[in-house]
């Protein structure tokens, strides 16, 4: 199923509206599960293989369209919700609409294998946060996650 998820990916509505980002990422953005038959049944180069036809596509129909500017499609993994996400954005990959502390990169490989081989979402008590607040403080950690790594692929003009 999530082969064929991404492969859709590349039909459903695409908006490149480089004045309107929130409606590029309402249109753009797509939440990908897989159930633990399907992650032990796929591989990493399968996955990375269909994001990167996906790519090519949204490649194919941004120039059908006579964009022509930037436009990035990107990969991440959600660890909180369990999901593979992925969306097109009218501007390069160092101005994607993240608000969290996040790092691009060129191998989809370790984020598809983190999707693939983590277990289920974690659900995280609120009580809990404030014994991890309170660890952070004591051992100087900041309290603030690692980078998530996310993968790019430019699909637009301006390459």
């Amino acid at each position: 199923m999530l082969l064929r998820w991404i492969a859709e990916v590349a039909d459903e509505p695409l908006v490149l509206e480089p004045a309107d980002q929130q409606a590029e990422v309402d249109t753009n953005t797509w939440w990908l599960s897989a159930g633990e038959g399907d992650r032990e049944s796929l591989s990493v180069p399968e996955v990375v293989a269909a994001f990167e036809r996906t790519a090519a596509a949204i490649r194919a129909r941004v120039r059908e369209r006579g964009f022509a500017g930037a436009a990035t499609f990107y990969v991440w993994h959600d660890e909180q919700a369990g999901q593979l996400r992925c969306s097109t954005v009218s501007a390069p990959p160092d101005a994607l609409p993240f608000g969290g502390n996040h790092v691009t990169c060129d191998d989809l490989g370790p984020v598809v294998e983190g999707f693939l081989t983590e277990n289920e979402p974690v659900f995280v008590d609120r009580a809990d946060l404030d014994d991890v607040h309170s660890h952070a403080q004591e051992t100087g950690i900041e309290a603030e996650d690692a980078p998530f790594a996310v993968w790019v692929s430019s699909v637009g003009a301006s390459r």
